[in-house]
């Protein structure tokens, strides 16, 4: 398949990416501007960062006038999960790739473009991601703008409704993929019922959302790769 086509089924399987970070990225706009940030910071923080734990979290840092260490170490803690993620996304990543397509890969591999790209059979192209950062970038920014400028005028209510949009997104995208394969369904299942369970427990409940994110994304990855490991190419053939 030549680029171009590869680079359309990339924008086509990025719209529900970019109608679910429309909303949320609303919300976002909204709260930067409360914080203290212009719309023109707000904006670029969105294109600059594409994180939306990392930036709701920065700005009640911002807003309580924090210094530049301890958002960094925010920003850094919270945010570790894409290392993860990208680490596995090399794995799959087209071989004769330069290097300079990885870092702008990397750039653009949010959850949801992971998730979508995890999910590709075989190598996953450059262009393929590159399709998707075409349509799910825009609809952030275009979301944090709408959001700074005009947001002020919706009711609460309507901002909660519109919050509730990123995580239909990605159910949309885990819940096809488990239904053909019974490991990952069990996989998710335990996620859930782990991350509930660290919300609660001592010790644990007091760190951060990235922190647990992390700890229970490698705990879990390792036990499957012990219990389900997945066969490589060469013992299959």
């Amino acid at each position: 398949m030549g680029r171009r086509k590869v680079f359309l089924k990339g924008s086509r399987d990025g719209i529900p990416v970019m109608l679910g970070y429309l909303a949320v990225s609303f919300s976002f706009g909204i709260l930067a501007v409360k914080a203290g940030l212009t719309e023109g910071q707000s904006i670029l923080m969105s294109a600059l960062n594409l994180t939306s734990a990392g930036q709701f979290a920065s700005l009640s840092i911002i807003a309580a006038s924090g210094g530049y260490v301890e958002l960094a170490l925010s920003q850094f803690i919270i945010n570790l999960r894409y290392a993860l993620m990208s680490f596995s996304l090399s794995q799959k990543f087209d071989g004769k790739a330069h290097w300079l397509h990885r870092c702008a890969a990397a750039f653009g591999n949010t959850d949801e473009i992971f998730a979508l790209a995890s999910a590709v059979k075989g190598e996953v192209s450059p262009w393929y991601i590159y399709g998707m950062m075409a349509v799910a970038v825009p609809g952030w920014v275009t979301g944090t703008a709408l959001g700074a400028i005009a947001g002020n005028v919706l009711p609460l209510r309507v901002l909660s409704a519109l919050g509730v949009a990123l995580y239909a997104m990605f159910c949309a995208i885990v819940v096809p993929p488990a239904k053909k394969n019974e490991t990952l369904l069990y996989l998710i299942l335990c996620a859930m019922a782990l991350s509930l369970i660290c919300t609660v427990l001592p010790g644990i409940r007091e760190m951060s959302d990235g922190t647990r994110v992390i700890l229970l994304t490698v705990g879990i990855s390792a036990a499957a790769a012990l219990l389900r490991p997945v066969k490589e190419e060469q013992d299959e053939a």
